[in-house]
C-alpha cells in the first residue's frame, strides 16, 4: 500500500490546517485554541467522542472500528504546544504570536493525527479503537505526564502507543525507528559555590567561586571522557556560568548549570553521581560549599523491539523498504513520549523532514510534502493493527 489516495486529495485540506496551526502557536499547557481547533475538526469527522481537558488542556478523539465499540483499543500521539522563539522564515503562514513559534514541527505532527482521523473516520476499515491523543507542554512541561497522572490510559485502555517527530536532515518520504532507546533522558543542573567575597585587590582575604567554577566547568568534561565507557552515549554539557557583579569584587557565589543526556538509566545515574562527587571535592578544594539542585527530567524513550519492528513494516507498506530505517541512531535530544512508552508498550518513529532548518530554530519550518507520508502511516498502522474482523 503506497501512500494512501485518500490521504493524497486530502493534502490541501491537512496542509491548510498546519497553516493554520503555524500562524497561530501557543505555549506549553496555555494551547485553549489549539486544543479547541483540534477538537472541532475531530467533531466535524464524526469521531465517537471528543474528550477535552486531560492533562490540563489534553485532547483525544475516538474513532470506532465497522464493527462498532468494544475490542482492543491502540493510541497515536501528537504533540501540540510551541516555543518560546521569535519566527524569521518571512513566511505567509509565520506565527502572528510575538515570541511564539512552531519550531519544532508540533503543528505537522497534529495535522498529519487529523488527516489520519479524518480518513479512518471515513473509511472504518478496522475492528476496535483507535484513541487518537493530542497532548500540550511537550517542550519542557510534561504533558504527557500530566495527561497519565490525570487517567489517560484508565479512561482509554489502550494496549499500545505510537508516537511520530518530523527529522530535519532525513529526506522527505523515509522513515526511521530503532529497537531500545531513541531518545535521550534530560537532567537539568544548577550547582551553587558558596565562598567567602572580598576586593578584588585583596584576594588572599577570599574564598573565590569564580576559580573555583572555572575548575569546575573543566573538571565535569572529563565525566565522558574518563568516567563512562566510550562504546555507550552520554552528554554533559556546562551551559550557564554566573557569577561576580563588578571588576573590582570578587563574590561570594557563583553558579554553574547545565544538561546532561543519556540514552540508557546506568548512564543517567552515574553522571549524576560523579557531578555530585566532583563538586563537592572542587568546592572543598577550595574552601567553599557547593549546593546542587538536581532535576531529573524526561526519562529515556525506548521503543519496544516487537513494536518498533511493526512500525518499520507499516513504514514499508507506505514507501518500501529501502527508505525506512530500522536502526535509525537514536538522538540526544529528550521527548515527553517516554512516560507513556514507560506505562504502555509501543514505538516511537521518525519522519523525514528534508533539508530543512534545524528543530528549535526561527528559519525551521515543517514541510508540507511530508504531510502525506505521516498522515499514511498512521492509517496503515491503524489497519494492520486492528484488522478488520
Amino acid at each position: 500500500m503506497p501512500v494512501s489516495n485518500r490521504i493524497a486529495a486530502l493534502r490541501p485540506e491537512i496542509e491548510a490546517w498546519r497553516r493554520a496551526l503555524h500562524a497561530e502557536p501557543e505555549l506549553l499547557y496555555d494551547v485553549t485554541d489549539t486544543a479547541a481547533f483540534v477538537s472541532a475538526r475531530l467533531t466535524e469527522f464524526g469521531c465517537d467522542a471528543v474528550v477535552t481537558g486531560i492533562g490540563r488542556t489534553g485532547v483525544v478523539g475516538l474513532i470506532h472500528g465497522r464493527d462498532g465499540a468494544g475490542g482492543p483499543m491502540i493510541g497515536l500521539r501528537a504533540d501540540m504546544d510551541a516555543l518560546p522563539i521569535v519566527e524569521e522564515t518571512g513566511l505567509e503562514h509565520a506565527s502572528r504570536r510575538p515570541g511564539a513559534m512552531h519550531a519544532c514541527g508540533h503543528d505537522g505532527h497534529m495535522a498529519m493525527l487529523l488527516g489520519a482521523a479524518k480518513g479512518l473516520a471515513e473509511t472504518r476499515g478496522f475492528s476496535g479503537t483507535v484513541a487518537l491523543i493530542f497532548q500540550p507542554a511537550e517542550e519542557g512541561g510534561a504533558g504527557g505526564k500530566a495527561m497519565i497522572e490525570d487517567g489517560l490510559f484508565e479512561r482509554f485502555p489502550v494496549t499500545h502507543v505510537y508516537g511520530m517527530h518530523n527529522l530535519p536532515g532525513l529526506p522527505v518520504g523515509k522513515f526511521g525507528m530503532r529497537h531500545g532507546a531513541i531518545m535521550a533522558s534530560t537532567d537539568e543542573f544548577v550547582i551553587t559555590l558558596k565562598g567567602r567575597g572580598s576586593h578584588a585587590a585583596m584576594p588572599h582575604r577570599s574564598a573565590d567561586p569564580i576559580l573555583a567554577g572555572a575548575a569546575l566547568v573543566q573538571a565535569l568534561q572529563a565525566i565522558v571522557s574518563r568516567n563512562t565507557d566510550p562504546l555507550k552515549s552520554l552528554v554533559v554539557s556546562v551551559t550557564q556560568f554566573h557569577g561576580g557583579y563588578a571588576h573590582n569584587v570578587i563574590p561570594e557565589t557563583a553558579e554553574v548549570s547545565g544538561t546532561v543526556r543519556a540514552l540508557d538509566t546506568g548512564m543517567r545515574d552515574l553522571a549524576e553521581h560523579r557531578i555530585r562527587e566532583i563538586a563537592a571535592g572542587i568546592a572543598a578544594a577550595h574552601g567553599l560549599t557547593a549546593a546542587i539542585d538536581w532535576d531529573r527530567n524526561y526519562p529515556v524513550t525506548v521503543n519496544d523491539g516487537a513494536e518498533s519492528d511493526f512500525c518499520a513494516e507499516v513504514a514499508m507498506d507506505i514507501v518500501g523498504p529501502a527508505n525506512v530505517d530500522a536502526n535509525a541512531p537514536p538522538l540526544l535530544a529528550g521527548e515527553d513520549f517516554s512516560y507513556m512508552l514507560e506505562a504502555k508498550p509501543g514505538a516511537y518513529v521518525f519522519v523525514g523532514n528534508g533539508d530543512s532548518s534545524g528543530l528549535h530554530t526561527a528559519t525551521y519550518d515543517f514541510c508540507d510534502e511530508a504531510l502525506v507520508y505521516g498522515s499514511s502511516f498512521w492509517v496503515r498502522l491503524v489497519e494492520r493493527a486492528l484488522p478488520l474482523r
